[in-house]
């Protein structure tokens, strides 16, 4: 009896450590084939790009923005200019809900004991609500929020001195050292 119900909980606490190793934040790089998430930067004229970021559900919305400025500079520096103006900037949050079985509940029909859902009726004791005797409100489910967040703006880069009077402008290289090395890069 011990072994049947130690090997269930043996089994999911390796599965949950196993995927919990695998969750780690959007590395720092472009998006491409093998992958959806990362940066992205398209040229619409001369002076103008597109630039996005798209992060996993546990990267961060901080960590999606700082890698969207970081490659609004390191486009702006390739191209040979000294600062960027960010215009029509945004971040998207895709939210999803994912619903599991909890590992640990257990009907009177799994091979271990758990709760026992019954009522007095008509003189005898009978299954709650069906003639199975299952829980009358349903498994029990772990409800968790799984939030994905992308960054994407224009960007018009310019030489010289950043404007001053413009708060959406930013001096290229002052960004690729100030956060260059916040960002979560590849391994």
């Amino acid at each position: 009896m011990r072994h049947r119900f130690l090997k269930p909980v043996l089994l999911t606490a390796a599965a949950v450590l196993a995927l919990s190793a695998c969750a780690t934040a959007t590395p720092y790089g472009p998006a491409g084939v093998n992958s959806r998430f990362g940066y992205s930067e398209q040229r619409v004229d001369a002076d103008r790009y597109r630039v996005s970021f798209s992060g996993n559900s546990v990267t961060s919305r901080d960590q999606v923005e700082m890698a969207l400025l970081l490659r609004a500079a390191e486009v702006t520096t390739e191209n040979g200019y000294d600062w960027f103006a960010t215009v029509n900037r945004a971040t998207d949050r895709d939210v999803r809900l994912q619903a599991t079985p909890d590992p640990f509940y257990f009907d009177r029909y799994s091979p271990f004991w758990g709760p026992s859902w019954r009522y007095y009726r008509r003189g005898y004791w009978s299954p709650w609500g069906s003639s199975f005797g299952r829980d009358p409100f349903g498994a029990d489910l772990d409800v968790r929020e799984i939030d994905r967040f992308e960054a994407s703006a224009e960007v018009v880069m310019g030489r010289g001195a950043k404007p001053a009077d413009d708060p959406n402008a930013f001096n290229a290289r002052e960004v690729i050292s100030n956060i260059g090395p916040r960002v979560t890069r590849p391994m």
